[in-house]
C-alpha cells in the first residue's frame, strides 16, 4: 500500500450526475487541504474530473497542471489518480491517443503499488478507448483482478465491468453473450441493493432482448421499469426511448411511440455529451417524436 499518501475524506462528495455541484463541494475542501500535500493533489484531480464532466476541458487540464506541479515521488496514489484524470480529460475531449499513455501508466503504477481499485479503473478505461479487438482483453483483465482482490471497494467494480463486457459483445453483434453479461451485471446489482444501478442493469437486459428479436419481452420489461420509475418520481429518458423503439419495431401504437420519442428528445437534447457525441441519435428522436426544429 502507499506509504506517505494521506487518507482522503472527500470521496463521498461525488455525485456524478451533478458534476458542478460536486466541484463546488470539492472546492470547499481546498481551504482545509494542507499545502503541498498528497491530499491536495488528489483533491485537485477530482476537481479536474468534475470539470471534465462539465466539458470544461481546458480548465480541467489547468487544474491537473496544478496537481502535477506538487506531486512528490512517494505519493503513489496521487500519481495514479493524476494519470487517470489526465487520461479521462483527453478521452472525453476526443483525444483517445493522448489518453492511452496515461491510462497505461496508471495501470502499471497501480499494480506495482497494490492499488487494485485504481488498477481496475485504469483497465476499464483502456477497455473503453481501445479498438474493439483489444477492448475485451482489458475488460477481462479488470474482471480477473476484481474477482480475486481482497479489497471490497475494488470488488464493487464488478457490476460496471460485467456491463461494459456486455456492451462490447453487443457492439460486436453477439447478442447472446451480451445478454449473459447484462444478466450477470443485474444479479450483482441486485445483490448490492441500490435501486439506480438495478434500474440501469434491467434496462440493459431488456435492450439485449430487443436486439435478439424478443421485442415483446423487451417492451414489457421497459414498461414495468418505467412504471416503477414514475412511481418514484424519476422517469428515465432512455427507458422512454426504448419503449418507443419497441413499439416502432412492432409497428404498434404509433401515437404512444411518438409521445415516447418526443419526451425522450426533450430530456436527451439537454445533455451536452449527447449533443456533442450523438447528434444523429438526437435528430432521429426529434424526427420520430414529431418535434419541430426551433
Amino acid at each position: 500500500m502507499p506509504g506517505t499518501d494521506e487518507t482522503t475524506d472527500f470521496e463521498q462528495l461525488w455525485d456524478y450526475g451533478q458534476p458542478a455541484h460536486s466541484e463546488t463541494l470539492f472546492r470547499e475542501r481546498l481551504a482545509q487541504a494542507p499545502a503541498h500535500s498528497s491530499y491536495l493533489a488528489q483533491l485537485l484531480t477530482q476537481i479536474a474530473r468534475a470539470q471534465g464532466l462539465q466539458r470544461q476541458f481546458n480548465a480541467a487540464h489547468e487544474t491537473l497542471d496544478k496537481a502535477e506541479a506538487i506531486l512528490q515521488p512517494d505519493w503513489r496514489r496521487a500519481h495514479i489518480r493524476y494519470r487517470l484524470e489526465r487520461g479521462r480529460v483527453f478521452n472525453s475531449s476526443g483525444q483517445p491517443d493522448q489518453a492511452r499513455p496515461h491510462f497505461l501508466a496508471a495501470w502499471e503504477q497501480a499494480l506495482a503499488a497494490g492499488e487494485d481499485f485504481y488498477a481496475i479503473d485504469a483497465a476499464h478505461m483502456m477497455g473503453i478507448i481501445e479498438p474493439p479487438a483489444a477492448q475485451m482483453a482489458w475488460n477481462l483483465r479488470a474482471v480477473a483482478l476484481a474477482e480475486q482482490t481482497g479489497d471490497p471497494r475494488a470488488r464493487n467494480w464488478l457490476g460496471s465491468l460485467y456491463n461494459n463486457i456486455g456492451w462490447t459483445w453487443h457492439d460486436q453483434g453477439d447478442y447472446d453473450q451480451a445478454l449473459a453479461f447484462f444478466e450477470k451485471a443485474l444479479a450483482w446489482r441486485e445483490q448490492q441493493g441500490k435501486i439506480g444501478p438495478i434500474w440501469i442493469a434491467r434496462w440493459c437486459v431488456a435492450r439485449a432482448r430487443r436486439s435478439l428479436g424478443d421485442v415483446e419481452t423487451a417492451l414489457a420489461m421497459q414498461r414495468a421499469l418505467l412504471a416503477e420509475q414514475e412511481a418514484a418520481g424519476a422517469p428515465d429518458m432512455y427507458v422512454r426511448e426504448e419503449i418507443g423503439e419497441c413499439l416502432l419495431a412492432l409497428q404498434r401504437e404509433p401515437d404512444e411511440a411518438r409521445r415516447c420519442f418526443a419526451l425522450a428528445y426533450a430530456q436527451m437534447s439537454q445533455d451536452p455529451w449527447l449533443a456533442a457525441n450523438e447528434p444523429e441519435r438526437l435528430a432521429r428522436l426529434r424526427r420520430l417524436g414529431g418535434v419541430s426544429e426551433s
